[in-house]
């Protein structure tokens, strides 16, 4: 399964580790993702979603229903 939220369109960034001496080596940094399930009353039914902490404050804030619509605009939900 890809890393990416299907909210808010985050994904795997790649930067460098820095020792104490600075020698640089490629990392990766993961956005703290989740699956959960959320209710669309709109339609009676529940969604499962990859979500990623800011996206949950989006929908928590949003409303799951136009956080979906924003989401298909953008194309991160097919």
């Amino acid at each position: 399964m890809s890393k990416v939220c299907q909210i808010t369109g985050k994904s795997v960034i790649t930067g460098n580790n820095v020792s104490h001496s600075k020698r640089r080596t490629k990392r990766k940094f993961n956005p703290n993702l989740f699956v959960k399930k959320f209710y669309i009353p709109e339609e009676d039914a529940w969604i499962t979603l990859k979500v990623s902490a800011a996206g949950i404050r989006n929908i928590d804030k949003k409303g799951i229903s136009a956080c979906l619509k924003d989401a298909r605009e953008k194309g991160f939900i097919a």
